[in-house]
């Protein structure tokens, strides 16, 4: 039995989180951390992580990054292996994270989705072959309530892309700011955000007269704690190290 710590747990994701693990017989949520300290659920939730006082094996983090120096500063002390799934980290934050995965195992990714990681290495052997000759886009939707953009997603799919190019190219995220041509090596980002759109993102390889996207929706938010859960599960007794969902998709395929 995995003993998860769920940091965010009051927020939506938290709730899906929360329901999901009920469904699942190989973890249970022992307590909650949360800014909002009000308690809807059977386990105890606290405002901050030195309140806690239960044994736990991982953590599972869908927060914000205000709660990244707590979450770390925690799992050092206690050598507790944590799912950051949060998004919006500036790169001094990111360095936190790649830092602390010295000492601690962390599973980092900005999309807990099965789905989206094979967009994503779709995207990269689509460029293999398009790349030099296509222009790149990205465009990502999420519903309005969305403080970050662009996505989490948007930006692994854009790294994905660049790994596979001649030439580091450049994200550009907002064209209204100059008048010029497209340059060849941009890789533009566009985020829209609206109603209740769970998640959408397009690759487009816009090319000389044909047009080639890969697509993917998000149609619930199951989707993404069945990820965050599976992950947990896999990085309970792992080493320290920085894991991401290909590796746990190729051990599951072992």
């Amino acid at each position: 039995m995995t003993r998860i710590l769920l940091c965010g747990c009051n927020g939506k994701m938290g709730h899906v989180v929360a329901a999901s693990v009920e469904q699942n017989d190989e973890c249970t949520v022992v307590c909650g951390v949360d800014a909002f300290g009000e308690n809807t659920y059977s386990f105890p939730v606290y405002k901050t992580f030195e309140e806690v006082s239960e044994t736990v094996d991982v953590i599972i983090d869908f927060s914000n990054p205000a709660s990244l120096d707590g979450l770390l500063s925690y799992a050092l002390k206690n050598n507790t292996p944590s799912v950051i799934c949060t998004t919006g980290f500036s790169d001094d934050e990111i360095k936190k994270i790649n830092s602390a995965s010295e000492k601690i195992a962390v599973f980092y990714s900005g999309n807990m989705s099965l789905g989206v990681n094979l967009l994503i290495e779709l995207a990269k052997q689509a460029t293999k072959v398009l790349g030099n000759d296509f222009d790149i886009e990205i465009v990502e939707k999420h519903h309005n309530l969305k403080v970050d953009a662009p996505s989490g997603t948007a930006l692994m799919i854009a790294d994905g892309i660049s790994e596979e190019l001649e030439k580091e190219p450049q994200y550009v995220y907002d064209r209204h700011n100059y008048r010029r041509r497209r340059a060849k090596n941009e890789i533009g980002i566009h985020a829209i955000r609206g109603g209740t759109i769970v998640g959408e993102h397009d690759v487009i390889f816009a090319g000389h007269d044909e047009v080639v996207t890969i697509s993917h929706q998000s149609q619930s938010k199951e989707l993404f704690a069945t990820g965050a859960i599976n992950a947990a599960v896999f990085l309970k007794d792992k080493g320290a190290g920085l894991y991401n969902m290909s590796q746990m998709l190729a051990e599951k395929l072992k």
